[in-house]
């Protein structure tokens, strides 16, 4: 299993403000972004997964919308976030 319970522990304490902080902007959008680089090397590989893609899709978006309503509230979070996790703008 590519996300076990330390994974999480580990990208919600590194964005959070603790380890059990998972509800903040940066938190969803690092556990998105992880999420999003498992299914992109898998569909490397599977390329006719087309649900494994729509679901891709899916959450792309979700963290689109994420970054969307940080880039609105706070704009030094999202530029902190954007850096530290290497995302296009």
């Amino acid at each position: 299993m590519y996300l076990t319970k330390e994974v999480k522990a580990e990208i919600f304490a590194k964005h959070g403000k603790a380890a059990n902080d998972t509800g903040t902007s940066e938190c969803q959008i690092a556990l998105f972004t992880h999420r999003i680089n498992h299914l992109t090397e898998h569909l490397k590989k599977n390329r006719k997964d087309y649900n494994t893609e729509r679901s891709l899709v899916m959450l792309v978006g979700k963290r689109r919308s994420l970054l969307d309503y940080l880039k609105k509230k706070e704009i030094n979070r999202y530029r902190a976030i954007v850096k530290e996790l290497g995302l296009r703008k």
